[in-house]
């Protein structure tokens, strides 16, 4: 099997589960990508406790769902946005304001737009999630 964007597969894996009424789910393979996107996510309250499992190879996240996501996944292609652009994709990509997060790779790590906005920086948008 070969897989193209393991952080488009670990958030539909996260949805799936979501939707079947899981309390957990497994996420392989691990990246340090997916680890910053799932931090971004529990910081915000979306997603419990994340465990890494070293499984001699790639590794895998153990991740506890709490029943709190009504949608997430990738954004594709991943659009660069500056700072002041950040207003617009909120408009384009979340159901309405004030509810869910854009999660952004900008040069002081991932995080989500609304840290990004406090800071005034731009950087490419990863994922959302409401």
């Amino acid at each position: 099997m070969v897989m193209l964007d393991p952080l488009a597969n670990a958030l539909a894996t996260i949805m799936n589960c979501e939707m079947r009424g899981h309390k957990e789910c497994i996420i392989w393979p691990a990246s340090k990508l997916i680890a910053a996107v799932l931090r971004v996510m529990q910081r915000y309250g979306y997603i419990g406790e994340v465990e890494f499992i070293d499984d001699g190879r790639t590794g895998k996240f153990k991740v506890q769902l709490l029943g709190r996501i009504n949608k997430c996944g990738v954004i594709k292609p991943r659009f660069p946005v500056k700072y002041r652009e950040i207003i617009e994709w909120e408009k384009k990509i979340l159901p309405a304001r004030n509810i869910g997060i854009l999660i952004l790779s900008t040069p002081r790590g991932v995080m989500s737009h609304h840290e990004a906005k406090q800071l005034r920086i731009g950087g490419v948008l990863l994922a959302y999630c409401y």
